[in-house]
């Protein structure tokens, strides 16, 4: 692969140098860690209840603290599922204050994105929407989204359910840049998915096993020992299938929710707020067991990618070795 392969619709419309995105994470995106796979020469963007219920910041002095670190471009997630009108406010504040902060990288989920869209375009930023099928994808685009990011059955958290080159064939003629997100923890991972024809890689779990992420170390350990086999799907957290490691917590409690509450979540009439319930459950344990050791009802959210992952790296030094395997050996000047 030659360095001009790096040179991707994704980099050139974000302004950035390697194809790699580090996907917002609930709990793991804390400010150091997006600023530093940003200054590595991907992009890292920002999950905002990660960022102010998890770590404590105010969004826009996270932001700034963000631009003390690098001044490269970050990112944004803006989750847009209608659960209740006091989220939805809060998302559309949120949005307004990355906009304000100089964000022009979007990254929706979980709704109609054109609202976004509109705020994005206007200023001249760009919106991609993460989808797991045609389906999804489909709506995305007629919300004005600029790209997709295609969840596969190999992510972390919530996975999609077909493989990289099932998604790539099924949204491969939507005429839109595709980014691969699930699956890629080495280096050979990232070279293999470019030549597949996407125009980039999203990294989750590969970025939580770094001195940046603020994880605590049992994580970062149960990551580097994983196999692909302890991955598992559990419904559990949030009424819906999330990919995590299988600890011994997780074997204790099963996979399955009760049945009481997949009732609640299948009936029309009390789905939504069944939800929300969920909802926040899971975000109150998953940022206990992220920041706890083990034996703390663990929760760690991984993906498959866990079978490339046999150490705990600094960031730049992961995006430089992706860089140079992709062939690009000058590109990433890490700060």
């Amino acid at each position: 692969m030659s360095e001009s392969r790096l040179n991707t619709p994704l980099t050139e419309a974000l302004g950035i140098d390697v194809p790699l995105i580090c996907g917002a994470m609930y709990p793991c995106s804390n400010p150091e860690l997006v600023a530093a796979v940003s200054a590595a020469g991907g992009i890292g963007i920002v999950q905002p209840i990660s960022m102010t219920y998890v770590h404590g910041n105010d969004l826009r002095e996270g932001f700034r603290k963000m631009k003390a670190i690098t001044d490269k471009p970050v990112g944004f997630n803006a989750l847009i599922e209608k659960t209740s009108k006091v989220y939805e406010d809060r998302m559309r504040h949120w949005v307004d204050v990355a906009l304000e902060e100089g964000v022009r990288f979007f990254i929706t989920a979980l709704g109609n994105p054109k609202w976004v869209v509109d705020k994005v375009h206007a200023v001249g930023g760009t919106v991609y929407h993460d989808v797991t099928g045609r389906k999804h994808a489909l709506k995305a685009l007629d919300g004005g989204v600029d790209g997709l990011i295609c969840v596969n059955s190999r992510a972390g958290g919530h996975a999609g359910e077909l493989t990289p080159e099932q998604l790539l064939e099924e949204l491969g003629d939507l005429g839109v840049p595709l980014v691969c997100a699930g699956g890629i923890g080495e280096p050979s991972d990232f070279a293999r998915t470019l030549d597949m024809g996407y125009a980039g890689a999203q990294l989750g779990t590969r970025f939580i096993a770094t001195p940046e992420c603020k994880a605590h170390d049992d994580y970062k350990q149960a990551i580097v020992k994983a196999k692909e086999e302890d991955i598992v799907l559990t419904t559990r957290i949030s009424g819906i299938p999330v990919a995590v490691i299988e600890t011994e917590y997780v074997k204790k409690v099963g996979t399955e929710t009760g049945w009481l509450l997949r009732k609640a979540l299948q009936h029309p009439k009390t789905k939504h707020y069944a939800r929300m319930v969920v909802q926040l459950k899971s975000i109150f344990e998953l940022k206990r067991s992220s920041l706890k050791g083990a034996n703390y009802r663990d929760y760690w959210q991984a993906g498959k990618s866990v079978e490339g992952i046999d150490g705990i790296e600094d960031v730049a030094t992961i995006v430089r070795r992706f860089a140079e395997v992709a062939g690009a050996d000058s590109v990433v000047a890490a700060e």
